[in-house]
């Protein structure tokens, strides 16, 4: 978890406001864990059907 946090949010320069951090975090922790692509599904089903809506 340390090294999780610290690669991403300990760059020199770097300014983070929390709601920034926190999502990186999410994102960093669903692609550590392999469920980056479930997670995924859902907001591409949303587009898909956005975009290719018949009517």
């Amino acid at each position: 978890c340390r090294h999780l946090i610290n690669d991403r949010l300990d760059i020199t320069g770097a300014r983070w406001s929390l709601e920034g951090a926190e999502a990186i975090l999410k994102l960093r922790s669903l692609r550590s864990s392999g469920d980056i692509e479930k997670y995924w599904e859902y907001p591409k089903k949303q587009s898909k059907q956005r975009l290719y809506r018949c009517g």
